[in-house]
């Protein structure tokens, strides 16, 4: 008996045996090996290896080259944002988040895998050139751009102070190519500014105030702050809030732009990634001080990243009643990922997309954009003008162009202060009332 029933143990052990072992082999064969770590590590190291004996010059390279240069392939691959720092380029890095650094104010990115301005920095040697959002970098100093990389591309236009570069640009709305030498130099520029460029914030017509953000830097919640605060004084009753070709920068700044504006534990932004680190909400600490001013926030096709994220929380907290703002302009870039920075040793480091962002009602913003409320389009001529008029960019232009770009409308502007004036004349008329009544009564979506 005894006999019997250690022999079905026996068998049914077996059978079990041969049944996880054929699954294991089923699963193993199907995957084709991919995801086995050893077996695609040691590829590598027989490759790495090879060339490193075989290559012609093979005595000339160091493994660390071949590392390096396996990482900057491996990471550039992923997505444009992924990207191998050796130590000059983290250094640059480290020099951004402090708000200056040395080159041609040139914000960049691909587009159709192409190097796309995504927007000048105002007030530098790439502005003053009349270099435009949208404008396409085909070489640099000579080099094409075609298969260099974000990376190598950021790394050649920047430099120390004094020296120049070289940039062929294509303008894609004319089919314009031109050369434009840069002289590089210490780019740093104020995050807020009024309408004429300057930092004096006098009050417009109807108690309404104008404010722009040009960037997401460190010094930028105090100067929005401040400059509330002269336009508050005036008898500010309303704002129009320009993000218009802001290409973003501080997470923990749009954080801050969004405290001014919103009550108490109000979900700003969340962050959703594979890592349970890489789950965040950033919420509110206390009211704010503009939390029941009504504003519209003017964004465009090269508002991106910190812009989105502001624009999408305002938006959807208006959409729940919370605060009272209207979006308007153009759909936003739809930059929406984050960036995390792991440093390594011997000075170098990567950047890794890790999560993306989402607004309050979960809206990715990743390759999407903000869809504003009210879409005003504008053409290349008024999208010009706009951004020469009021920045000082006509001065170097001759007098018949600064004319021309003088009389054209910036009608997304107009149409902020019309929506403002009449959210201004339906709440006289029905008091305090439903703030999202209010919204709904706004004119229809349209385009001009």
């Amino acid at each position: 008996m005894r006999k019997r029933i250690l022999y079905g143990v026996l068998v049914t052990a077996l059978a079990l045996n041969l049944g996880l072992g054929a699954g294991i082999y089923l699963t193993y064969a199907q995957t084709d090996g991919k995801d086995d770590v050893y077996r695609n590590m040691e590829l590598f190291t027989r490759v790495l290896e090879q060339v490193r004996q075989e290559y012609v010059d093979g005595d000339k390279l160091t493994y660390q080259e071949l590392v390096y240069a396996a990482l900057r392939g491996m990471l550039s691959t992923l997505d444009p944002h992924s990207e191998f720092m050796d130590q000059a380029k983290y250094d640059e890095l480290l020099k951004d988040t402090e708000g200056s650094f040395g080159g041609v104010g040139l914000m960049v990115g691909l587009r159709d895998d192409q190097l796309t301005v995504i927007a000048p920095v105002e007030d530098t040697p790439a502005f003053k050139a009349g270099i435009l959002s949208g404008d396409r970098i085909l070489t640099i100093d000579g080099r094409s751009t075609e298969k260099m990389g974000l990376p190598e591309s950021v790394k050649r236009l920047r430099g120390e102070p004094g020296t120049t570069v070289l940039v062929t640009l294509l303008r894609p709305s004319s089919g314009e190519t031109r050369e434009v030498k840069l002289t590089r130099a210490v780019v740093k520029v104020d995050s807020v500014k009024d309408l004429n460029g300057k930092r004096e914030f006098p009050l417009g017509e109807h108690g309404i105030g104008y404010l722009r953000l040009t960037q997401f830097g460190e010094p930028t919640d105090g100067e929005l702050e401040s400059a509330l605060k002269k336009l508050e004084k005036q008898g500010m009753r309303a704002l129009v809030f320009d993000l218009r070709d802001n290409p973003g920068g501080l997470l923990e700044q749009a954080v801050k732009v969004c405290e001014l504006f919103l009550p108490r534990n109000q979900l700003i932004v969340s962050t959703e990634g594979q890592r349970a680190e890489d789950q965040s909400k950033f919420r509110t600490s206390s009211r704010g001080r503009y939390a029941d001013l009504p504003m519209v926030v003017l964004v465009n096709g090269n508002s991106a990243s910190a812009s989105e994220i502001v624009a999408g929380c305002l938006q959807d907290t208006t959409a729940a009643g919370v605060t009272r703002v209207i979006i308007l302009g153009e759909q936003t870039f739809g930059k929406g990922s984050v960036q995390k920075i792991f440093p390594l040793r011997d000075g170098v480091a990567f950047r890794l997309t890790t999560a993306k962002y989402y607004t309050p009602s979960h809206k990715v913003i990743h390759e999407k954009g903000i869809t504003p409320d009210i879409v005003v389009a504008m053409t290349d001529v008024q999208e010009e003008a706009l951004r020469y008029r009021g920045r000082g960019g006509t001065e170097t232009l001759p007098a018949e162009v600064q004319e021309r770009l003088d009389e054209v409308r910036d009608l997304q502007l107009e149409r902020a202060i019309d929506v403002l004036r009449g959210l201004d004349l339906y709440t006289k008329r029905s008091g305090p009332g439903d703030r999202a009544s209010a919204k709904r009564s706004t004119p229809d979506t349209s385009t001009h």
